[in-house]
């Protein structure tokens, strides 16, 4: 609907199950709502105005107590609800029919003035304003004459006129903290806040820089934002970008470099769940992935950075500035304040304490993915380690089958050369086999491995026992429950109690959650560093584990050829003792008898024949023995392979 059209009256819409005044005003909600909740508000007051708007109709009245809520199966829907308000206005009633409310209405509407749709802009963003900080813009505590004439004065870039401690009034264009906004939509909402409530109605809702971009095109531009955070564990710092669909880790990466000073090829980046990001996959895994506008716990999708290079990790202790106010007591805690400051100030006090609670588990939420990604590694190493050992099991028993076997091949040979059957070379080569054997093996590097295993998996075992996860008196939330009690008893006073006083006991407070802050993130840093130096001694056994199950794989590929030289061997001695009977031999191995001479005697014929047949016999009882042992031996590999295969160290 265009700014001058005219406009009509709204109708009443179906109210809901939960008033979002009352939502907004509870205790827990004083420095505003969470961001999740925030960006769910904007995107359905948005599209109710959006729709209103274009079937021309202006709401005039929108404020906290005319949003009902509805739980819907995935979150809370807001809707908007008319009284009907805006037709009453008159200059008798201003301060009757919208006593408590009139921050809500546009100027124009208090100074009787011609409207358009641009009225709901300025009460759309003070209601935003109000759910960010937990306060109203604009001098919520004045009166209307002196407010009008105060808030006029502001210029299209105020988005918050306040009053400090000593009641002077405050100009700003950027949002007040604390609040839960990060770095990148708070600057965005700033923006957009300030083209929302403008003065003057006709400049209203557009942005001077983008004139052809309409505040709602502006806010579905934040709403669709994909953001990711990085916690770096190096300075304790979170950095939010936003990420584009297809945009991958080394865009990430580059980033980072920049901002951190850590290297990309440096840089770890892991999720809370131990597990690294993968290089090869989009930063952006699906269309409702860090969607802004969702209800999610943010925590859940920070991403936390390391840097490979340290095996130390100092304790980052650096606070987060103090809101003013805050600041002004911790200098002169005994300083009163009147009961409005008082409740303002105690409440951003505990609001202090809750974000240093908050920061400390984000950093524990660090050191814990850490440690995940340790118990990872160490599983992996475990499972290395039993294919390690079951391989050297299977080795030992194939050196020791062939050790053995050579021994007897030696033995028997030095029996056998009373009949004759010599080689030398054969010898040589056996005696070569036996040394080479030796050589082999790998039974103390495995078990120098698997010393240093056990003691890593001890060692994690014990950081798993962390004093992090004890409780004790005096912890963070024990002083953060504190903080709640009295800022609640504060704003539960009755009315006619509601005098002021200082702020000794929320102070008092303040400073013994910082010191007990400074301790926890000392421990939680020194817990980080034992678990890096485990990682690290992980990640060294890890090469050395693949460089000796590779020696060894070689070794058996060795043992194996050994064993066929040796068989190969065993039959050319013994095909040389047949040829003693059958005949000459293709490739004789031992020296030839000299011929008989021709000139026997029948005597010697005889006995010639007698020595043949002799030889025959024992040839024969040879060969079947060499078969009968190489059945047995190979046999005895496989008995000797079986019990290797099934036994695993300790």
């Amino acid at each position: 609907m265009s700014p001058g059209a005219e406009p009509q009256e709204s109708g009443k819409m179906v109210p809901g199950n939960s008033d979002h005044e009352k939502h907004l005003n509870h205790y827990e909600n004083c420095c505003g709502l969470k961001e999740g909740p925030i960006l769910s508000l904007l995107s359905d007051i948005s599209s109710a105005l959006r729709y209103l708007h274009e079937n021309r109709i202006i709401h005039r009245d929108l404020k906290p107590e005319n949003i009902v809520l509805q739980q819907d199966e995935r979150r809370l829907i807001h809707k908007i609800i008319d009284l009907g308000y805006a037709k009453e206005l008159d200059q008798g009633s201003l301060c009757t029919s919208f006593v408590g409310t009139l921050q809500y209405l546009a100027p124009e509407l208090l100074e009787q003035q011609k409207y358009t749709v641009t009225v709901d802009y300025w009460s759309f963003g003070t209601l935003a304003f109000e759910c960010i900080t937990g306060f109203r813009p604009f001098l919520p505590n004045w009166q209307p004459v002196q407010w009008h004439n105060k808030v006029r004065e502001k210029s299209n870039e105020h988005i918050v006129v306040y009053e400090d401690l000593s009641g002077a009034a405050k100009f700003s264009s950027v949002l007040p903290k604390p609040n839960h906004l990060n770095g990148i939509l708070a600057s965005k909402l700033e923006r957009w806040l300030q083209c929302m409530l403008m003065w003057h109605p006709r400049q209203r809702g557009t942005d001077p820089q983008n004139p052809e971009i309409g505040c709602f095109q502006a806010l579905d531009a934040i709403l669709s934002l994909k953001l990711l955070s990085v916690l770096n564990m190096v300075s304790g710092q979170v950095h939010t970008y936003p990420v584009t669909e297809g945009e991958n880790l080394q865009s990430l990466k580059s980033r980072l470099q920049q901002d951190t000073g850590i290297p990309e090829e440096e840089q770890e980046l892991l999720q809370a769940s131990g597990l690294a990001l993968d290089p090869h996959q989009p930063l952006v895994q699906d269309e409702s992935d860090n969607m802004v506008n969702d209800d999610r716990q943010v925590e859940s999708d920070l991403i936390f950075l390391f840097d490979n290079r340290k095996t130390v990790y100092e304790p980052q202790i650096s606070l987060r500035p103090h809101p003013g106010s805050v600041a002004f007591v911790l200098q002169d805690p005994k300083h009163p304040l009147t009961y409005v400051h008082l409740r303002r100030v105690w409440g951003q006090i505990w609001q202090t304490i809750r974000t240093l609670k908050e920061d400390c588990a984000r950093l524990q939420m660090g050191q814990r993915a850490t440690m995940v990604n340790l118990l990872r590694y160490n599983t992996e190493l475990s499972k290395k380690k039993n294919l390690m050992t079951s391989q050297c099991e299977q080795l030992k028993a194939k050196l020791d089958f062939f050790r053995s076997s050579i021994q007897i091949d030696l033995e028997k040979y030095s029996e056998q050369m009373e009949f004759g059957i010599t080689s030398e070379k054969l010898l040589s080569t056996w005696r070569e086999m036996e040394q080479a054997v030796k050589e082999c093996g790998r039974e103390q590097e495995v078990q120098h491995l698997v010393e240093k295993m056990m003691a890593l998996q001890t060692d994690s075992v014990d950081l798993q026992k962390n004093p992090l996860g004890r409780r004790s008196r005096g912890t963070l939330d024990d002083i953060e429950e504190q903080a709640k009690d009295l800022y609640r008893r504060l704003r539960e006073r009755p009315r006619d109690q509601r005098t002021g006083g200082d702020s000794q006991e929320m102070v008092r407070l303040l400073l013994q959650a910082i010191q007990t802050y400074e301790k926890r993130v000392a421990l939680i840093y020194d817990q980080l560093s034992k678990t890096v130096v485990c990682k690290r001694k992980a990640l060294d056994l890890s090469p050395r584990l693949r460089e000796v199950m590779s020696l060894m794989r070689e070794d058996e590929k060795m043992v194996v050829k050994r064993q066929e030289k040796r068989q190969q061997e065993l039959w050319d001695l013994l095909r040389i003792a047949c040829s003693k009977v059958r005949g000459p031999v293709s490739a004789p191995l031992l020296p030839q008898p000299p011929p008989l001479p021709l000139s026997l005697t029948q005597d010697d014929m005889r006995k010639s024949e007698d020595l043949l047949s002799e030889q025959q016999s024992l040839c024969g009882q040879l060969e079947t023995s060499m078969r009968s042992l190489m059945t047995e031996q190979d046999t005895s590999l496989m008995v000797s392979t079986a019990t290797g295969n099934g036994h695993i160290y300790g």
